[in-house]
């Protein structure tokens, strides 16, 4: 393999495709729906301001945000998604309007009422709702926004209905009381909530099209998906078949130039460095936090169900859902990194030298890790419980999937990821030196290496009072850039390691295959982070771009179909090597990137599906099968790796490790299987039907077919928590008796 060219060509993709990344965050952020200085009626009253929307903004934010129901899709999927909510409310009240009723009385005027009406006067009273709520009446040259008859005379409707609700709660929205602690906070999440409906009710100025590119799909209003969406998508999935016969043809030629392959290295005992050893405690408290973040997913689950109860027992000022769904999600982001981080610190010894002093700073680092995980699990608490009133963002809980922690701990966090790139490097450094090629395997992991603090750090490009388009830009870039591409590149040259290290396969065929995968990850993965971002205030041209480039990114997880039946053939050789569990956990990740990733991630992606299926529990299909069936069995496959070469081999407990493995995969995918699908294929039925806003309502979420399919939860739940606990008795067993044998060994 030519690494000159090679590199040049990896590079050249590189930078090409982030440079379309940031034209396009310009363009959102010229284009994102205005946020108005005033909003007045018809008579000039002032109604709202500017301060309104951007303050109950970040109420909502501190008080669990996207885990307290969802904004434009993106967030929980138990309460509604409140733009979609607020818009059909507002347009049931101009349809009353419309109707002939009063003011007054089409504060009441229902979806029953619409229903009832005749064929005829049920489409005269919708058009003319749609000819009303869709026109642009926002004054560019004043910064003012006009309402309609009809918007002015819901709005008082939706402010006392969001303060009673968010004040008085409600279990079929798992909503504890209290989220709302006076009239003025009511008012304030009313005007967010109002704006972001009137973004997804209002044309963009000279265009048939809402700033939401119509989204939701809501027939009252007239949001109907555009013809882009259905273009896009027929050629998404042609691109999507090119683009896999053309990588299938270059990896099979790949395959064809590799060596022939040679045996496993022979298993020697292990001479672990004392900083090695300390990686140890990294991986105990890891699979600590995996276990519980498994038992917060599963009471997180239950509340579909219960709502703010637990079996009978009112846990929702105690135990809200926002708290347990945000830890849910903390919890993986967080043992799932502590294990990568800690394999770093494995490698590093492994390949090149232990430092002087590097025990006792990965020691530090550990428990600089543990005051951040600490901070930020009680932080986000005591926001969501109201403790930091209406902000949260620096000590609390900032509100966005994923970044939930409050803006300190997540300093902290990058400066533990920075302490671990120094250890990193202080280990590699004779290694790096003796590697005269630059794009060399030792190279790249230093390369990988620093792109997990660098990405990371974009997280602090936005406030709780920046614009939620642009702070949805920059959240999608740590999302899915720093955990779907750059955390898969560090995984891919730390696998290329690992299996060079086993003997599996040869170092130069590693490293080309390394740069094979970098390519089409990230020539495909970092324009296609836009189709997070179709109807979430962007420009349209955001749909092409995302619907084209996410297409393609399912096709480096669709070669790995063939690596599965490859990795099954190697296991049948190696049979009873001790490498036999960690290889096992790497072809489960084979298997789940091909299934989750690809076949469940390309179900959601192409913009036509999406239109009806965002924010809906289609999503969790490909969540749960991608974020633990990827990075968690990756996680634990890298663990047992570095473990295998740490702990005496007395310590090593092949029983614990297969009653986990097959307890994971078969509680996920039964999981998946009896539950999740059934739910996220009947709720985009709904969605089809009658539109977002119903499909999220009570009456979908709280139906009896939901509850039954989320009961059904409940053995796949118990089994996967079993394999989990397996998991832990076998890191506390190693551990524990290693330490027994080694002091044993001693003089």
């Amino acid at each position: 393999m030519n690494s000159h060219r090679t590199r040049a060509y990896v590079l050249f993709v590189i930078v090409i495709a982030f440079s379309v990344l940031i034209f396009g965050g310009t363009q959102i952020n010229t284009y994102k729906p205005p946020i108005p200085s005033r909003i007045v009626t018809a008579d000039g009253g002032v109604v709202l301001t500017a301060d309104d929307i951007v303050t109950g903004q970040r109420y909502y934010l501190a008080h669990g945000g996207q885990h307290m129901g969802s904004i434009w899709g993106h967030g929980a999927y138990l309460a509604p998604d409140w733009s979609a909510d607020a818009l059909h409310r507002t347009a049931l009240v101009t349809a009353g309007l419309h109707s002939g009723r009063s003011a007054e009385s089409a504060a009441a005027f229902e979806q029953r009422d619409l229903e009832a009406l005749a064929t005829g006067e049920r489409g005269r009273i919708e058009a003319e709702v749609a000819n009303e709520l869709r026109t642009n009446r926002y004054r560019v040259d004043d910064d003012t926004l006009v309402l309609s008859s009809g918007q002015a005379a819901a709005l008082p409707v939706l402010t006392s209905y969001y303060t009673a609700l968010f004040t008085s709660g409600s279990d079929a929205m798992s909503i504890p009381p209290g989220v709302v602690d006076s009239p003025a906070a009511g008012r304030q999440m009313t005007a967010f909530f109002f704006w972001t409906a009137w973004a997804a009710m209002t044309n963009r100025p000279g265009e048939v099209y809402t700033y939401t590119a119509n989204w939701p799909f809501d027939p009252l209003v007239g949001n109907r998906p555009l013809a882009d969406a259905l273009l896009w998508s027929i050629l998404s999935v042609v691109l999507l078949i090119a683009g896999v016969a053309t990588a299938i043809f270059a990896y099979l030629r790949l395959r064809q130039s590799d060596e022939a392959p040679t045996p496993l290295v022979a298993f020697s005992a292990p001479s672990p460095t004392p900083s090695q050893r300390a990686t140890l405690p990294f991986f105990l408290v890891a699979i600590l936090l995996f276990v519980v973040q498994a038992a917060m997913g599963s009471l997180t689950g239950h509340f579909a169900v219960e709502g703010n109860h637990l079996f009978g027992l009112d846990v929702g000022r105690a135990l809200p859902y926002a708290a347990t769904r945000t830890w849910h999600l903390q919890l993986a982001v967080f043992w799932i990194a502590t294990c990568w981080l800690a394999t770093g610190l494995f490698i590093g010894p492994a390949i090149g030298r232990e430092p002087k002093a590097q025990r006792a700073l990965v020691t530090v680092l550990l428990a600089a890790l543990v005051v951040v995980v600490v901070g930020a699990l009680v932080g986000t608490y005591a926001s969501i419980t109201g403790h930091f009133g209406g902000d949260g963002f620096l000590f609390g809980h900032q509100g966005y999937e994923y970044i939930e922690l409050g803006r300190v701990w997540q300093v902290g966090l990058i400066a533990g990821m920075v302490l671990w790139l120094v250890l990193v490097y202080r280990a590699l450094a004779p290694a790096l030196a003796a590697e005269s090629d630059k794009g060399g395997l030792t190279h790249l992991l230093l390369y990988a290496s620093v792109s997990i603090p660098l990405f990371y750090s974009v997280g602090l490009f936005y406030t709780p009072g920046t614009h939620i388009s642009i702070a949805d830009y920059w959240r999608w870039w740590v999302v899915h850039l720093w955990v779907e591409n750059f955390f898969e590149v560090f995984a891919t040259v730390a696998l290329a390691f690992v299996l060079s290290r086993m003997g599996a396969v040869r170092q130069r065929a590693a490293l080309g295959a390394v740069y094979f995968s970098i390519a089409l990850y990230l020539g495909s993965g970092i324009i296609g982070t836009f189709h997070h971002l179709y109807f979430a205030g962007s420009p349209l041209f955001i749909t092409s771009l995302g619907a084209t480039f996410s297409a393609l990114e399912i096709v480096p997880l669709s070669l790995l179909g063939f690596e599965v039946f490859d990795n099954l053939r190697t296991t049948k050789l190696v049979g009873a090597t001790p490498y036999r569990w960690p290889l096992f956990f790497f072809i489960a990740v084979a298997f789940w990137n091909m299934l989750g990733a690809g076949v469940f991630g390309f179900l959601i992606n192409p913009p036509i599906v999406l239109y009806y299926a965002q924010g809906i529990n289609t999503t969790p299909i490909h969540s749960h099968a991608a974020l633990f069936g990827v990075y968690g069995f990756l996680a634990i496959a890298l663990m047992l790796f570095s473990m295998r070469h740490i702990v005496r081999p007395e310590a090593w407990s092949d029983k614990l490790l297969r009653f986990a493995f097959w307890g994971l995969n078969i509680g996920l995918l039964s999981m998946i299987v009896l539950s999740l699908v059934p739910a996220g294929f009947y709720q985009l039925m709904q969605s089809l039907e009658h539109g977002i806003w119903y499909a999220r309502s009570p009456a979908v979420t709280g139906s009896d077919f939901m509850h039954t399919v989320t009961w059904m939860r409940i053995v796949p739940d118990l089994i996967f928590d079993a394999g989990a606990l397996a998991l832990l008795a076998f890191v506390v067993r190693a551990i524990v008796v290693d330490i027994k044998v080694r002091r044993a060994e001693r003089p």
